[in-house]
């Protein structure tokens, strides 16, 4: 049977992934990195409506629901973490990892992620991490393993199953959640068990760090070098390390070094002994994808419902 020409482009687009995915960026301009990676010139209207959105119905949230705040897991300024329970101390359990490449943010600004989940019987901890350009890259991520094995350790402190821990992040914190699904959980503390996160949600994640590395307006408060970005670079050095499922996630609008850096990490990861399926939230960006993913009709909801093994 002939294959129609909308399958022709897409596995050409494929093959084209896998031959030079890491080197397709080199042909961008400096404008076509800021184009495809400083998401927030593209919304004029981030700080003015979709921050202020969030922080509130995050306020309203931390008021509302059964909450512990501010609960310190490490020694740095913003090692915090804030933990919403649902009641139900055997739930499973999402730790939850904000974006903001890496030097913005706070994990106070997604508490209004909490509502639906809470509602749905799942417990959900939202880290805090200090952020560039006062610490590194590697630096975040080794707080991030902290965060993870202190919810596994103070589990029952904290009203939460530490035997059903997902972890689910967006932009950097997609980044974030792969390298904890790339972390050996027993040679970063011998009391943790091989199989501590029982699944991975990257959402929007930064897969290959080096085209962020080369956006000019990003780097800046990054400050990153070429040998950190290889380094810290889910796709060069950092494969997962367990066959747990991965749900990689980006929006439907989003630029298409987005899409690339999703696809590329599914195509070079998922094997039939390790399930890593790709989902493209419709319609919508980089931002509003979060906004999808608090509706409980939504698909995007339904599906991260199923990685929790609800």
């Amino acid at each position: 049977m002939a294959i129609s020409n909308d399958e022709q482009r897409v596995t050409h687009k494929k093959a084209q992934f896998m031959s030079d995915q890491l080197t397709y960026h080199l042909r961008f301009s400096p404008e076509e990195f800021d184009a495809q990676y400083n998401l927030r010139a593209a919304r004029p209207d981030y700080e003015q409506t979709v921050i202020p959105g969030w922080v509130a119905d995050s306020a309203a949230a931390r008021a509302t629901l059964d909450c512990t705040l501010d609960e310190r897991y490490g020694t740095g300024e913003k090692q915090k973490l804030d933990v919403f329970r649902c009641g139900d101390a055997s739930a499973p359990t999402l730790i939850y990892v904000h974006g903001g490449y890496w030097q913005r943010g706070d994990k106070s600004v997604y508490s209004f992620l909490a509502p639906p989940f809470v509602a749905n019987g799942v417990n959900i901890v939202v880290i805090g991490y200090d952020l560039c350009p006062t610490v590194t890259i590697t630096e975040i991520s080794q707080q991030a393993r902290e965060a993870v094995a202190y919810v596994w350790h103070h589990a029952d402190d904290l009203g939460v199953n530490g035997d059903r821990l997902t972890v689910m992040g967006h932009s950097a914190g997609g980044h974030i959640t792969q390298m904890m699904m790339a972390t050996d959980w027993p040679a970063f503390d011998a009391a943790l068990p091989v199989d501590l996160v029982k699944s991975g949600i990257p959402v929007s994640p930064l897969s290959y760090l080096e085209p962020v590395r080369l956006t000019q307006d990003l780097n800046g408060g990054i400050r990153m070098d070429a040998a950190e970005a290889d380094a810290e670079s889910p796709m060069t050095n950092h494969p997962p390390v367990t066959n747990a499922p991965q749900l990689v996630v980006v929006g439907g609008t989003e630029t298409d070094e987005f899409h690339r850096q999703a696809q590329m990490y599914v195509h070079k990861f998922a094997s039939d002994t390790r399930v890593v399926d790709l989902y493209v939230v419709p319609e919508v960006d980089h931002f509003d994808e979060l906004n999808v993913l608090v509706d409980p009709t939504s698909p995007f909801f339904a599906k991260t419902c199923v990685m929790l093994g609800l």
